[in-house]
């Protein structure tokens, strides 16, 4: 009992959900994470934003004489030398400060849409992996269950050439098929190998990880209407590209308020040498309305109005784009649906009488096995592709999730 539950724990460790592998991907990705960290460094910077520049303190020695035997002479009015001691301190506007910060930290608003967008494909290709996964391991099962029944055929068939009942060429065509088969199986192998590297890649582990997959995956069957396109402008790209232009408009607005002045204070004290110490205090104002100063401010204001116009149209471009895409795979999972429901409803209970009734006939010495050989040819082909048909499904509304942004 103890090693069944071994085993149990040892088999549940190696199972991953979808949900669970797409949450290892967001959680784990080296992308994500550093988006992580400059968003954490954008809002380092918006801290300080606000930050006055430290004083300055200076010291010095002035109206000092080539003669320094006048230092001494205390009472003689040529004597003014001294050492000046001074204290500045810049006030900034304060409004420029609020305006910087505010732009600061739209952009670490962008990044967190681009985050979010970047888990957007990395889901995507996740869940196509997953999905060839699942789809080729069911390939597999189909494969293995007609190989049992082709060897069983052969078996049959060799039984009834001891007896002049079927012929050697026949014989021989099966075993080629069954030859094939096992190349088939290889082929998948190989398919399985590939989407489970990308999954471990995308998880960040080892790639020869060993897993299992959910084996009970189905469509979403969403309620599909083509017309519905209306969600796309909440896409993370697309925010991104809005909250791209609002900080545009922030920086316009650093730009525009760029001419008010600043403000500044400075203090200074003399010790004199031959006559009565003195000191100053001084006010400071910058006049950057100029017209050599507020030209520039109006130059770069009156660019980022273009840039903005520039990236609003490029917003409306990645809206029409992205309804076309959607409505495209809308319109894809439509035919992709009622063709899967084809093969499973009509085409392949079709092939499948057909098998049992020549398997039938020849049974009863009144069937070919070439025919044979034939009907079970054509069900297993109609059976793989009945599956590409759930891929494509599987793919298709992936694809949809992804345009749509469903997590």
């Amino acid at each position: 009992m103890l090693l069944c539950f071994h085993q149990t724990q040892a088999q549940d460790t190696t199972y991953i959900s979808l949900e669970k592998l797409l949450q290892q991907v967001e959680t784990n990705y080296p992308s994500i994470i550093a988006y992580q960290y400059y968003i954490q460094s954008i809002q380092a910077k918006a801290d300080g934003a606000k930050a006055w520049m430290p004083p300055t303190f200076s010291t010095g020695v002035m109206r000092w004489p080539y003669n320094f035997s006048m230092l001494n002479e205390k009472n003689n009015p040529m004597n003014q030398a001294g050492i000046a001691f001074s204290l500045e301190q810049m006030i900034p506007n304060q409004s420029k400060l609020n305006a910087k910060k505010n732009y600061i930290n739209s952009l670490a608003e962008i990044e967190k849409s681009k985050s979010e967008w970047t888990k957007n494909e990395l889901r995507r290709e996740a869940k196509i992996l997953y999905y060839s996964r699942f789809v080729t391991e069911k390939k597999q099962l189909i494969l293995k269950e007609s190989e049992e029944i082709l060897e069983l055929l052969i078996t049959t068939s060799e039984d009834k050439f001891s007896n002049n009942q079927s012929q050697l060429q026949t014989t021989y065509k099966a075993k080629a098929r069954l030859a094939e088969l096992s190349n088939m199986l290889l082929m998948l192998d190989q398919m399985i190998a590939e989407s489970n590297i990308g999954l471990n890649i995308l998880m960040v582990r080892d790639v020869n990880t060993p897993f299992q997959v959910d084996t009970s995956i189905a469509p979403h069957n969403y309620s599909i209407n083509i017309t519905d396109t209306s969600s796309v402008s909440n896409r993370s790209d697309i925010t991104a590209m809005s909250k791209y232009i609002q900080s545009m408009k922030l920086e316009q607005k650093v730009m525009k308020i760029g001419n008010r002045p600043d403000f500044g204070v400075r203090a200074e004290h003399m010790q004199m040498f031959g006559m009565p110490n003195q000191w100053s205090v001084m006010g400071m104002m910058t006049i950057p309305i100029v017209p050599w100063s507020s030209k520039m401010y109006n130059s770069e204001n009156k660019s980022l109005g273009f840039q903005i116009q520039s990236m609003e149209q490029e917003k409306l471009s990645m809206e029409l784009m992205a309804k076309r895409m959607l409505s495209e795979k809308l319109a894809m999972l439509n035919y992709e649906n009622a063709q899967y429901q084809s093969y499973i409803n009509n085409i392949i209970p079709a092939y499948e009488n057909n098998l049992q009734a020549n398997l039938l006939a020849y049974k009863q010495n009144t069937g070919d096995f070439f025919v044979l050989l034939d009907a079970w040819e054509m069900l297993l082909m109609k059976k793989l592709e009945a599956y590409d048909k759930l891929f494509n499904i599987l793919k298709l509304e992936a694809e949809y999730e992804y345009e749509k942004e469903i997590k």
